[in-house]
């Protein structure tokens, strides 16, 4: 071990910072959220230490570097761009035993300073002893997924109880057994799904209402079932949410909808048994009833239920109904947004949905059919500067087009449609609302597939950033034909 891990109190401490660009003021602005005075020495100021000074964060010494500048500091940093000025501020703290730090330099460093991963009181720090910062930051971005921001309230709540805990157990062994447990537990997890109350409610529970024993049974026994409801996102992988992919590391149990990409659940935990409750067009592997009342079960057995769904769960995804059996039935519930189909889909076609110049409204809407129908406000759908975005519209294409153009939209009005938006396998066809049928039904689109209406179509070809090898782009047949 090259150096020794400590932390430094520097709350309301002197500091010094020699330097004013952008690189002191990085450092500035680490030691001021640590709460310590500082003092910046420099002849000139960069406009974000300019913008400290003003409003009063630091106190600032327009002149170069001397000895007598170290005054009381406990902590100095060097971080100048001339190598002569930093070495003689190595030099002027060493004589003085005040640890001092220059920036991407080493040797002449009595302390470094890592890669930071806060979530107060938590602070998780990274080095490689100036060997490869940028390989630090990596490492704290990998962090940055694993340990999600609410450690830092869960850290304060056990800051709270930590006497009572004591009190209420008087065994060291047995503190540790039910920190370990609660930590781990139903309330560790109310506190990152953001239930501080119910939170502080358990576990005020858990002290008051139990002893020794029966608290310990509680925490550590059967555990309490809940049910996550996780949006998957529209395909890549790499859109899910860090509180997603947490969630499906712990499940116990997985259900799944069709929609849901082959990548996405290869993340689930391993040995979670998996349900698929998909559902196509007039063949629903379960029914909406029997999905439901399956997680109440399994909630009520004491898992932990994944309900995964393409997309978010809350458009188009009947998480609402599925949610409201829970509530009904008292069961803990969570719901994680996922990136919807409309957003990811049209952003990976290169479709801006808003457009200043083209529209100024966006209306999400379902073209599945129901016998032989679609029940839409076709004149509301129809006004000019709006993009439409359809749902399920893969079979009904051909009726929504015409009842478009029926109710007043022109038939040369842009339309695309999007086969597994954000996956290797997307496809993007474009054309009008009188040519885009045909070129669907020619191309052979299988679903999921989204439609997009409206004058921001024109931007796919200009603005196209994800094209894989099975990408087809069709403005016209004609056009279409002229690059074959």
């Amino acid at each position: 071990m090259d150096f020794l891990p400590i932390f430094l109190d520097i709350k309301n401490r002197d500091c010094l910072v020699v330097g004013g660009g952008e690189v002191a003021a990085r450092k500035v602005e680490m030691l001021l959220r640590a709460g310590a005075r500082v003092t910046v020495v420099s002849p000139e100021l960069g406009s974000e230490l300019g913008e400290q000074l003003q409003q009063g964060r630091i106190t600032y010494c327009a002149q170069a570097f001397h000895a007598e500048n170290l005054g009381s500091a406990v902590l100095v940093i060097a971080a100048t761009s001339d190598p002569l000025v930093n070495q003689q501020v190595s030099e002027a703290a060493g004589q003085l035993r005040i640890p001092v730090n220059v920036v991407d330099n080493p040797v002449l460093c009595s302390f470094i300073m890592p890669s930071i991963l806060d979530r107060a009181p938590i602070l998780v720090a990274v080095s490689s002893g100036g060997a490869s910062p940028v390989l630090t930051r990596l490492l704290r971005s990998r962090l940055e997924t694993m340990i999600p921001s609410a450690y830092g309230r869960l850290a304060a709540y056990a800051a709270d109880f930590r006497e009572r805990v004591k009190s209420r157990f008087s065994r060291p062994e047995k503190r540790r057994r039910f920190w370990e447990s609660v930590l781990q537990g139903p309330f560790a997890e109310m506190v990152f799904a953001g239930k501080d109350k119910a939170a502080k409610a358990y576990l005020e529970h858990l002290l008051e209402n139990k002893a020794d024993d029966t608290a310990q049974r509680e925490v550590s026994g059967e555990a309490q079932g809940e049910v996550y409801l996780v949006g998957a996102g529209p395909g890549d992988p790499e859109l899910l949410t860090f509180r997603a992919m947490r969630l499906m590391q712990q499940a116990d149990v997985v259900v799944y909808d069709r929609l849901v990409s082959p990548e996405i659940l290869d993340m689930v935990r391993r040995d979670a048994p998996r349900i698929y409750a998909g559902k196509e067009r007039s063949k629903h592997t379960m029914p909406q009833e029997s999905i439901n009342e399956l997680l109440v079960r399994l909630a009520k057995e004491g898992k932990r239920v994944l309900r995964l769904k393409g997309g978010d769960p809350f458009i188009f995804g009947r998480g609402g109904e599925e949610i409201e059996t829970l509530s009904g039935e008292g069961i803990p519930f969570q719901v994680v947004p996922g990136i919807t189909a409309a957003t990811g889909a049209a952003s990976y076609a290169g479709i801006p949905l808003t457009h200043r110049d083209y529209a100024q409204s966006c209306v999400f809407v379902t073209g599945h059919l129901k016998d032989g129908s679609v029940d839409l406000d076709w004149p509301m759908l129809a006004r000019p500067n709006q993009t439409i975005v359809i749902y399920m519209g893969l079979l009904g294409l051909p009726v929504l087009c015409r009842q478009l153009i029926e109710h007043g939209l022109p038939a040369t009005t842009p339309a695309a449609i999007v086969q597994q938006g954000t996956t290797h396998k997307q496809r993007v066809l474009t054309g009008s609302l009188a040519t885009l049928p045909g070129l669907t039904a020619s191309a052979k689109l299988i679903p999921p597939t989204l439609i997009i209406v409206g004058e921001v179509v024109k931007l796919h070809q200009r603005l196209a950033w994800f094209e894989p090898e099975s990408d087809l782009h069709a403005d016209e047949p004609a056009q279409e034909a002229g690059r074959q």
